[in-house]
Formats: C-alpha cells, sequence, structure tokens
C-alpha cells in the first residue's frame, strides 16, 4: 500500500476514535451535571460497550500493523503526522498492555465512583466512597505496571499528565516553592489582614449566571462552541474536538467570588482548547498537550489577569449592575477583597500565595498512597494532620477535607502538581508576553484581543504537536525558572497589603 493510503487510513482510524471518545465525553458530562440521582447504573453500561470499542480500535492487529508500518515510514511523512502517529503509537503500545477487561473494568469503576463521591461529599461519608478509591489506587498501580515495570508507578503517571517531571524534580520544586512561600504568609500576617466583606452577602445564582456569561464574552470565549454548565466541582471537557468545548461552575449564593473565578479559570482551559488549529481536529494533535501547560493557561487567566487591578478596574461597573450590594464599596476595596492571602480549607477557594500548599498536601499523599506507604483508609487523618501543619488551619469535617476534590473519583492521581507547575510556567509566560503586549493596557481597557491572539501564536494553535518542553523553550527562550512566580506573587503582595518585600 502506498504511503499516502496508510495516511489515509490513520486519519479515517483517528476521526473514528474521536466519535466514540465524544459519546463518552458526553456521559461523562451529562453524569456531572444534569444526569438523574438514579442513572449511573445506565450510564456506566453505555460507558462499558463504547470503552470496549474504543479499546478494541486502538489496539487491534489491523491498528497495530497501520502504525507500525508508518512507524517504518516516518521518513516518507510529514512532522505533523510523524508526531501524530508517536502519539497513538505510544498510546497503543501501552493500551495494548492493559488487559481489556481490565481496561473496561476501570472505565466503569470512575463513572461509579464519581456518584459515590458526589453522594459521599455530600454526606460528610469517606467510608463510602473508600473501597471505590481503594480499587481506583490498585488499578493505576497495576496499569503503571504492565506499561512500564521498571518505573515507579507514581513517577510513571507524573510523567503521563506532564512529560518529563518524576517525584525527583517535584521534590525539588516544591522545596523551593516553600522556603519562599512560608515567609511571604509570614509577612502577610505582620502586616494586617485586608477585608473580604464586599465578597459576601446575598449573590443569587440567576445573577451570577449573567455574569458568569458576560465574563465568557470578555475574556474571549466564542459561546458558539463553548457552553457552560452547574455541577459540584468545576471542570472543562472537550466533547470529541476542540469545537465543542463545555466548562462549568458552582454558585455559592452567600460568596460571589467563588463561581466568578472558576468561570475565568475554567475559561482559559476553553481558551486553549478552542485555539488549536482546526485541521487538527479529530486528531490525537487536538487540544492542549499536558495538564502543566493546561494549567498554566487556567490559572494565568484566573490569577495573572483576572485578579489583577486593571481588570477588576474595568469590570467593577458592570459588577455593581448585577450585584448592587457592592456599590457600597470601591474598587480598591474590592480588588484588595479578591487578592487577601489567607490559608483557607478549600482548594479552588485558595488564594494565589497559599495555593501550592494545598497541592503539596495532595502531593505528598499521592506518593505515599501509590508507594504504598498510605492505606486509603489511613487518608482523612494524614490529610487532616498535613493541613495542620502546612497551613495552621484544623479540618473540621472530610467534606471540606479529604471528599473536598473529584480527581481520585476520575482515576486522575499524578494529576496535582500540574496546578502548581502551571501557576510558575504562568509567570514566566506574562514576562515573555510584555516583552510585546501591553498587558496592563489591555486589562484596564477590558481588551483581551492581543493577549489571545499571543497565547494562540505561541501556545494555543500547535495543540500536541510540540512536546510540553519545547512549548516552554520556545515560548520563554530560556529554562524554566520557578523565581518568575516567586517574584510575582512578592509584587501582588506589595501591592495590595502595602509592605516591601
Amino acid at each position: 500500500m502506498e504511503t499516502k493510503e496508510l495516511i489515509k487510513s490513520f486519519y479515517d482510524l483517528m476521526s473514528k476514535i474521536s466519535a466514540y471518545d465524544h459519546a463518552l465525553a458526553i456521559l461523562n458530562y451529562d453524569g456531572a451535571t444534569t444526569a438523574p440521582a438514579g442513572t449511573a447504573a445506565n450510564r456506566g453500561h453505555a460507558m462499558a460497550v463504547l470503552g470496549e470499542e474504543i479499546y478494541k480500535l486502538s489496539t487491534s492487529d489491523s491498528t497495530y500493523e497501520l502504525l507500525e508500518e508508518l512507524d517504518r515510514r516516518s521518513a516518507e511523512l510529514s512532522p505533523r503526522d510523524v508526531r501524530a502517529k508517536d502519539i497513538m503509537l505510544k498510546d497503543m503500545r501501552d493500551t495494548k498492555k492493559i488487559p481489556m477487561d481490565e481496561y473496561i473494568a476501570f472505565q466503569v469503576l470512575c463513572n461509579e465512583a464519581d456518584d459515590v463521591w458526589h453522594k459521599a461529599k455530600a454526606g460528610n461519608d469517606f467510608e463510602l466512597f473508600a473501597p471505590y478509591l481503594e480499587k481506583i489506587v490498585k488499578a493505576k498501580i497495576a496499569f503503571a505496571g504492565y506499561i512500564d515495570p521498571d518505573k515507579d508507578p507514581y513517577d510513571f503517571w507524573l510523567n503521563e499528565y506532564e512529560e518529563g517531571i518524576s517525584r525527583k524534580t517535584c521534590d525539588a520544586f516544591f522545596d523551593s516553592l516553600r522556603e519562599q512561600i512560608v515567609p511571604l504568609i509570614a509577612k502577610v500576617t505582620e502586616a494586617g489582614q485586608v477585608s473580604d466583606a464586599p465578597l459576601k452577602g446575598h449573590f443569587p445564582a440567576d445573577a451570577q449566571m449573567a455574569f458568569a456569561v458576560y465574563l465568557m464574552d470578555l475574556i474571549g470565549l466564542d459561546r458558539e462552541h463553548v457552553g457552560i454548565s452547574t455541577t459540584e466541582h468545576p471542570f472543562t471537557t472537550s466533547l470529541g474536538s476542540h469545537l465543542d468545548e463545555r466548562i462549568t461552575t458552582h454558585f455559592y449564593e452567600e460568596r460571589l467570588d467563588y463561581s466568578m473565578f472558576s468561570v475565568i479559570h475554567e475559561g482559559g482551559h476553553a481558551l486553549y482548547d478552542t485555539g488549536s488549529d482546526d485541521d487538527l481536529a479529530y486528531t490525537v494533535l487536538d487540544g492542549g498537550v499536558s495538564m502543566g501547560i493546561h494549567e498554566s493557561q487556567s490559572r494565568f487567566y484566573e490569577n495573572i489577569l483576572g485578579r489583577s487591578r486593571g481588570f477588576i478596574q474595568y469590570i467593577y461597573p458592570k459588577m455593581c449592575e448585577f450585584f448592587p450590594s457592592l456599590k457600597a464599596y470601591s474598587v480598591e476595596d474590592v480588588y484588595k477583597a479578591v487578592n487577601r492571602v489567607e490559608p483557607t480549607l478549600i482548594r479552588t477557594e485558595a488564594d494565589e500565595v497559599t495555593y501550592c500548599l494545598h497541592i503539596m498536601v495532595r502531593y505528598e499523599l499521592e506518593k505515599k498512597l501509590m508507594s504504598g506507604q498510605m492505606q486509603v483508609r489511613e487518608l482523612p487523618k494524614a490529610w487532616n494532620a498535613l493541613y495542620k501543619e502546612y497551613l495552621g488551619i484544623d479540618v473540621p469535617d472530610d467534606t471540606h477535607g479529604v471528599l473536598q476534590d473529584t480527581h481520585w473519583s476520575g482515576g486522575m492521581i499524578g494529576y496535582f502538581p500540574s496546578y502548581a507547575l502551571g501557576s510558575a510556567y504562568g509567570a514566566q509566560f506574562l514576562a515573555r508576553m510584555k516583552e510585546t503586549v501591553d498587558v496592563d493596557a489591555c486589562l484596564s481597557r477590558g481588551d483581551f484581543k492581543p493577549i489571545n491572539a499571543w497565547n494562540r501564536e505561541n501556545i494555543w494553535k500547535f495543540g500536541c504537536l510540540k512536546k510540553p518542553g519545547q512549548i516552554l523553550s520556545d515560548v520563554l527562550g530560556r529554562d524554566f525558572d520557578p523565581s518568575y512566580y516567586i517574584d510575582y506573587l512578592k509584587s501582588k503582595i506589595s501591592d495590595v497589603y502595602g509592605i516591601r518585600l
């Protein structure tokens, strides 16, 4: 068969798999948003059937022969085709090492686990969720062993979410952050706290939804291709391709900032995905390349842009229209309120300075779970102890503690460090962007077009064409350096609290 015919068969295969992925993604999205409580089993049946079909498509003899033949003809392929072939060949080889019955069972397990997690969180019942998490941890260790038996299981999954990282690199990264962040928190404590009163009160859910849509439009989301819904724990998902993106949020009527910044955060994810070049749709090259790069975009929009002085000044009049109680406060009051530094229980509500401490808690626990040093049923006690040690907070119950995040119910062990890495990447991206874009001026007039254009040109459009390390080196023009992030935090704290650092 001629090479061009092989390439056509390859792209036809990717398109077919993307259609199955689309169906699975819709089922997952429905389960986390609008599906009735008793539908998990029915949904699980459909997911098992679809999962089996995807497994067969991805690991069949014909697929294996096609990809291996393309691999032998790599010299005849374009760089784009080689990259797509390499990604799919790796996935196929990895998937083929996992027994089909275990692969399918894991898809069903995660669907059930997510349903149980929602109930466990609502009822403060970790024991209800624990058996499912035990199975998930066991499966993740087993899968890593099947695929790369010579590699530590946790190192394997860390690298799957952010290529190139390991416990060694994460330990060094978190140690450097901890050394800098703890003294920053102490400086804030000495300076005296700013008030978060503007963010407390009564903010009706319908007004918050209208505000969410306003924010989506403002940051540049294309609502012809990006939808919004509500869920217990906000997330973003692509349905089949970057042409159909969904973000979610959660409204607390007594607190304004939770949904506000979750919408901007998830909007950052959606901007990245929808920014892929259209000719990457229905291929393995579509969408973001890694969770670290993905989180660099979500946290860049949420914090670096969304909590900036210029942005708050621009949206303040509109905020007062949606929420008249804010008229009692100045724009400076609101700016300081959304940048208040204070250790809190909930990761998604954490300020920029303490946020990484929340990630460190989860990282330390995952290391022990995956190494067998800790059992699942020991998690609540260990969680509470680390929150006391790292953040000085007493955890009142598991709903506000070990059950607060959805990630483990979805099998996403190894994901959390990406949030911290992404925050640090974003600060260095900002420095680079400012060389050619007047970011502050753009924010002060609510103009995201130049910012989005820079991100699209340098990051978004490539989808998975470039590896994360190549994205960093090409964009930054130098090595990744966490000191940019520390300098950014110091500058923000100095501005908000009026202290010299």
